[in-house]
């Protein structure tokens, strides 16, 4: 039975997601966030922007007939999930969630786990040489350590400047384990400081600092509301199909 979905979106899986979902007949919309520039379109309709919360969302829910929310936004994105649960609970419809599987630690990682990127900044090593790639909105929390210094990279301009002992690197991912490791040479890093996203796309940068002895200091994932869930694209299909996993 075709439904009218929308998705949550922002991601690769949401991209693949739409595709997959209109190849079996759903009427789908994407919506993404527009904060990126030049973002990749995902098939299909697309909406731009925010709702204004829980309560614009409940109202744009109503007012295009949705049937299910599929939420494939990035693992941090916290608040626009718990926004989406509140709203699809509000109109009594279903929702369901992509949460992709988070990195775990093998052998030969040196790991140190941080609950937000405060706890990380306080945790690093007096005059720590960082690879910081949590994107552009809490570089601050790292920068305002004058004893920290080393390189950020986010895929948008930071908006802010940050002091000269940090260099700034615009790039988008993938990137290889060679790449990866070169870039910390170069630039003499000691510490790789991280999101927790998952995914194999941004993932070489932590088999390079395995294989060069780098600690990496991970940031854990927020809490999301308890939901019905899929690891792949596949199970989030069958989900939305309203099929058992």
């Amino acid at each position: 039975m075709a439904r009218r979905v929308l998705i949550l979106g922002g991601t690769r899986e949401a991209r693949l997601l739409a595709s997959a979902l209109l190849q079996q007949g759903h009427d789908v919309i994407t919506s993404i966030a527009g904060r990126t520039s030049a973002p990749t379109m995902p098939a299909g309709k697309v909406r731009v922007g925010g709702f204004g919360g829980s309560s614009g969302l409940t109202c744009f829910l109503a007012d295009e007939r949705i049937d299910i929310i599929a939420d494939a936004t990035h693992p941090f994105a916290a608040q626009m999930s718990a926004n989406a649960f509140a709203a699809g609970r509000d109109c009594g419809i279903d929702y369901v969630r992509l949460d992709r599987p988070a990195w775990r630690a093998g052998e030969g990682d040196r790991w140190i786990m941080a609950q937000s990127t405060l706890e990380a900044a306080r945790i690093l090593p007096r005059a720590a040489r960082i690879f910081l790639t949590i994107g552009s909105k809490l570089a601050h929390d790292f920068t305002g350590r004058a004893d920290l210094r080393g390189l950020i990279r986010t895929i948008e301009p930071l908006r802010e400047p940050v002091p000269e002992t940090w260099s700034v690197m615009v790039a988008r991912p993938p990137f290889t384990v060679e790449e990866e490791a070169s870039l910390l040479r170069q630039h003499r890093l000691d510490v790789v400081v991280t999101k927790n996203a998952g995914g194999e796309l941004t993932a070489a940068k932590l088999v390079a600092a395995r294989e060069l002895g780098l600690q990496v200091v991970m940031i854990e994932r927020p809490l999301k509301p308890r939901a019905r869930t899929a690891e792949t694209v596949e199970e989030m299909v069958r989900l939305v199909s309203d099929q058992a996993i």
